[in-house]
């Protein structure tokens, strides 16, 4: 028998949850064969066999395990049955054919409770027995109208059943809370607004983005500009991208972004490292490609640490303000928000713009509001100038598509 135990994960992950298992006991496994995925704090791992064998499960699904704890053995002298390389295909369950239309000749009587085709279709796709029906029609027959009435009751009846699903929180979702009750309550948070005329980066993106997607293989979106506009604030307000040690602040020279993304088990924070010596193209590349492994649960743990400022995007979800918490041990967490065309006066006039509220949430025991609202400014001055912020004097078109 080989042993399967629960290797380590990470250098601060202690405990795992065995999430799922992918084989069951007496089950054939080959090598590498994927048997089940294990959840920590921070991610979920999945655990392949060492060896070919009969599997022998050693704990449950749900169960919280040590590292180093028996997961499962493996028979490795139990001969592979016939057909279990590969699992049977599951079946395709052949369609009935549709019901042939009924064609009723206008002298048909009906007995009574009998319903008439369109009403028997209705009757039939909903499950209901005509016998608990009352016809309305000529000697009792059912019409589309009765149909009707009842198939009203039965969705009135499901809208009135009242459940209540209990769920065991995951390791990440405990995690995300104590983390987030953590923020509120060991810092001085505090959170400031302003508002982004969105134009100048949609006449930008509109102009651009043909080329920009042929040259680069990338969307060019809003988060890169985004992104190269909090490098600009943080390297002017250093304190913004700090962190607080006990007595002492720790500053970074570098811009560690990190990218809250929405995944399958909860909200991660995959980050972008050196994002200020990134171009456009390499911003949106890291934010796709991090994403793309949120969503598929393949972080890994250096990919969701090491940040030292967040930008998140409720706007993507229709929010249209809100105040983010921060992700320590972080300072300050930037809150994107959806577009909405507002009026709004612009040397005198009433005009019509896309604006975007933005929120600044940050710790007042390192960030004063001087530091804090001068950063809210000067995003908002880099991305309703993003030329000047992007080029720096130079042609546009070097920038953003390197010719």
């Amino acid at each position: 028998m080989l042993q399967i135990k629960v290797p380590t994960v990470g250098e601060s992950i202690n405990e795992v949850t065995l999430a799922k298992w992918n084989k069951k006991t007496g089950d054939f496994v080959e090598m590498d064969e994927l048997i089940c995925e294990l959840e920590s704090d921070k991610a979920t791992f999945e655990l392949n066999a060492e060896t070919a064998g009969i599997l022998h499960t050693k704990c449950a699904e749900g169960d919280t395990l040590k590292i180093g704890d028996l997961l499962a053995e493996i028979d490795t002298a139990a001969k592979r049955p016939e057909g279990a390389v590969k699992p049977a295909a599951k079946p395709v369950e052949a369609k009935a054919p549709a019901a042939a239309p009924v064609n009723v000749p206008s002298n048909t009587t009906y007995a009574s409770g009998t319903p008439a085709p369109a009403a028997q279709k209705i009757l039939a796709e909903k499950g209901i027995n005509p016998a608990q029906v009352v016809g309305s029609g000529k000697d009792g027959r059912i019409t589309k109208f009765d149909a009707l009435k009842a198939e009203l009751k039965v969705v009135s009846n499901e809208v009135k059943r009242r459940e209540d699903r209990v769920e065991k929180m995951t390791s990440l979702r405990k995690t995300v809370s104590k983390r987030l009750l953590a923020a509120k309550n060991e810092t001085a948070m505090l959170t400031t607004f302003n508002e982004v005329d969105m134009k100048p980066i949609m006449d930008l993106r509109n102009q651009y983005k043909n080329k920009f997607k042929e040259t680069h293989g990338v969307n060019l979106g809003f988060m890169s500009f985004f992104t190269k506009a909090v490098c600009v604030a943080l390297q002017e307000f250093p304190a913004v991208n700090a962190y607080l040690n006990g007595e002492e602040i720790i500053y970074h020279n570098y811009c560690d972004v990190s990218i809250a993304v929405s995944a399958p088990k909860g909200l991660v924070v995959p980050v972008i490292r050196n994002a200020e010596a990134l171009s456009l193209a390499e911003i949106e590349a890291e934010v796709m490609r991090l994403a793309g492994k949120a969503r598929e649960n393949k972080l890994s743990i250096e990919e969701m640490t090491g940040g030292t400022f967040t930008i998140t995007n409720g706007g993507v979800f229709g929010s249209m303000l809100s105040t983010p918490i921060i992700n320590p041990p972080q300072s300050a967490i930037l809150g994107m928000h959806n577009i909405v065309e507002r009026a709004v006066v612009q040397n005198g006039q009433i005009v019509i713009r896309p604006i975007m509220y933005v929120a600044l949430s940050y710790d007042h025991r390192i960030i004063d509001g001087r530091e804090s609202v001068g950063f809210l400014v000067k995003v908002k001055q880099c991305l309703e100038n993003p030329t000047l912020l992007l080029t720096q004097g130079t042609d546009p078109n070097k920038l953003l598509l390197g010719i």
